[in-house]
């Protein structure tokens, strides 16, 4: 009876360790940003809400569910380079955090892959080496296939993300693309297009720990 009821005591202290362990690593690992935050949204058409409008583009609707100041700095037509010309910009406005998605025209102007992510590295050095944190969003690879079918992430940003060490934010413009009902055209959301993204990465960076 000694005997069993002490490997009862040793079995029931393994559990409890097991579940620390599992509860630790759930835990998110981000410091949530406090309402009235400045977050900058900085991108191509795809943040500034080409195929809607401003009180329907994705920043502004994440405002609402953060409670952040979300400022759009997304410009329809820009390229990777031409964002990195303006992040000096971003860097002057001192965001607590910088939600970056570029590249989709990249590949619609075909710009090779090395330049696109050279770029997009350029730009997330500067941020960081000026202390601002970033999220990088990535957008899809628009092959003609995916024009008019299933849209995917260009595989490009899980290579940066991971290269870099930043969190990655993906599916999210795949998946609204990827539906006619949620699309201005086809390659830019809609008003509901551009509400599910903004949910689906306000769900993101709750599950991060950015959001309370």
């Amino acid at each position: 009876m000694k005997l069993r009821g002490r490997f009862l005591m040793l079995a029931g202290i393994g559990l409890s360790v097991a579940i620390s362990v599992t509860g630790c690593g759930s835990e998110p690992t981000q410091t949530a940003l406090p309402a009235g935050s400045t977050v900058v949204a900085l991108g191509d058409s795809l943040t500034y809400g080409y195929g809607a409008n401003d009180e329907t583009a994705y920043p502004t609707v994440l405002a609402e569910l953060s409670k952040w100041n979300v400022v759009n700095a997304g410009v329809n037509g820009d390229t990777s380079a031409d964002v990195l010309t303006r992040v000096n910009e971003i860097t002057e406005q001192n965001p607590d955090l910088v939600l970056l998605g570029v590249g989709g025209n990249d590949v619609l102007q075909r710009i090779a892959p090395d330049t696109t992510r050279a770029n997009i590295v350029a730009t997330i050095d500067t941020l960081q080496s000026n202390n601002i944190d970033v999220v990088l969003i990535a957008e899809p690879y628009f092959s003609t296939s995916a024009l008019f079918g299933k849209a995917s992430d260009n595989p490009l940003y899980e290579d940066i993300a991971e290269a870099e060490g930043i969190p990655l934010y993906s599916d999210g413009w795949s998946t609204v693309l990827s539906d006619e009902a949620l699309k201005s055209d086809k390659i830019h959301a809609n008003a509901a297009g551009y509400r599910q993204f903004a949910e689906g990465l306000h769900d993101y960076l709750k599950d991060e720990g950015w959001v309370r």
